[in-house]
């Protein structure tokens, strides 16, 4: 199963479920997480820009290239709504997903219910905990319940 971990990038919430999927037929992929390549890597690439709209502008659409490969390679798209940030790229990684069929498993807190109803509407499954997307991913390939 090719999973693809979306979302915010400042806990170890992917190695957390890459470690639970231990012995798992399971390959996982992901943005990259590296926060300033992430930005940059448009004008590092093909060139400054003077404008900041721009600048972003690069990074975001090299940034596409990797994310809809993934998206569209992947049998499960998680993504993961942080605590401090807003995710705007995540909700929209999330609306990709559902857009192409991908089975959805959307990872928040209680807090952002409301705000991502919509979102909760289009997956699968919502869970809080990344070891709870450890157990949905275990239980699809093996029929275990935890224990």
């Amino acid at each position: 199963m090719k999973v693809y971990l979306s979302g915010e990038i400042h806990t170890d919430w992917r190695e957390q479920i890459i470690a639970a999927c231990a012995g798992l037929d399971v390959s996982f992929s992901a943005p990259v997480t590296d926060h300033a390549a992430s930005d940059d890597c448009g004008v590092a690439i093909l060139g400054a820009e003077a404008d900041k709209f721009w600048h972003d502008r690069k990074g975001a659409s090299l940034n596409a290239i990797r994310t809809r490969k993934a998206i569209g390679e992947a049998d499960v798209v998680v993504v993961r709504f942080g605590a401090q940030y807003k995710q705007w790229n995540a909700a929209f990684d999330a609306g990709y997903a559902s857009a192409l069929g991908k089975s959805l498993i959307i990872l928040q807190q209680p807090e952002h219910d409301h705000a991502l109803k919509e979102v909760d509407a289009a997956a699968l499954a919502v869970a809080r905990k990344p070891e709870e997307v450890a157990q949905i991913l275990r239980y699809v390939l093996s029929g275990a319940l935890p224990e």
